[in-house]
């Protein structure tokens, strides 16, 4: 364990090596050595040896594929599922939720909805201390304003967000790339509804009472590398 630990630190003491596992964590799909070596203007070599430190420590994991272009298979990286977490001193987070969790689904559907308003509450009261903050005036807001702004407040959460808007027909589909709750939702899925319930609290605080509708979720099928919502909003 402290081993792991020292060599976990060591990896992401290099700028540059944790900015590389920014980069890959936004992309939403497999990234190159090249890629890495072409964005961040070093050589392939220590794209490689980047890559390689961050797949030691289980951050990132790779397989070889071809490329449809003839010559050798190339080797593809992408984010871990596997949660790396370090605290000083060490502190069972999770198992606290899961406690805590598994009471208030115990409890039955008063349980459940309980999970659900609390979540819609504390996405709500999230978009408003962060707007607060930032001393933003709602109603000067432009449509596409509101949406950068709610994108920002599931990046300060951990999502990896992708938002899409249609003027005309003023629809908007909302992606998130990973689930920081992933965890805990095999056994309780509630804990899905629940999540969806924290980011339709985002759209309630910016553009009113509104309801997300779920169209493709993580959980549901290996298919999808994504879970995605659509609303439409007033013009």
């Amino acid at each position: 364990m402290e081993q792991q630990t020292l060599k976990i630190t060591g990896v992401l003491s290099d700028p540059t090596r944790f900015s590389i596992y920014q980069y890959v964590t936004k992309q939403h799909r497999d990234v190159t050595v090249q890629e890495i070596a072409d964005a961040f203007e070093i050589h392939a070599n220590v794209a490689r040896l980047h890559l390689t430190k961050l797949e030691d420590v289980n951050m990132l994991i790779s397989e070889t594929k071809k490329t449809g272009k003839g010559g050798r298979p190339s080797r593809f990286y992408r984010v871990s599922d596997e949660v790396i977490s370090l605290q000083f001193p060490f502190r069972d987070f999770q198992k606290l939720s899961e406690i805590a969790i598994d009471t208030l689904l115990s409890l039955g559907p008063v349980g459940e909805k309980a999970l659900m308003e609390t979540g819609r509450k504390f996405g709500y009261e999230t978009s408003r201390t962060y707007s607060q903050y930032l001393d933003l005036n709602l109603k000067a807001l432009s449509n596409e304003e509101r949406l950068t702004h709610i994108k920002t407040v599931a990046l300060q959460q951990g999502l990896n967000p992708e938002l899409h808007y249609d003027k005309n027909t003023h629809e908007v589909n909302f992606r998130v790339y990973n689930c920081t709750f992933k965890e805990l939702v095999p056994d309780r899925i509630p804990i899905c509804k629940m999540h969806q319930a924290l980011i339709n609290g985002f759209f309630d605080y910016f553009f009113g009472e509104i309801n997300l509708d779920k169209t493709n979720a993580m959980s549901d099928s290996h298919q999808y590398s994504f879970c995605a919502y659509r609303t439409l909003i007033l013009p």
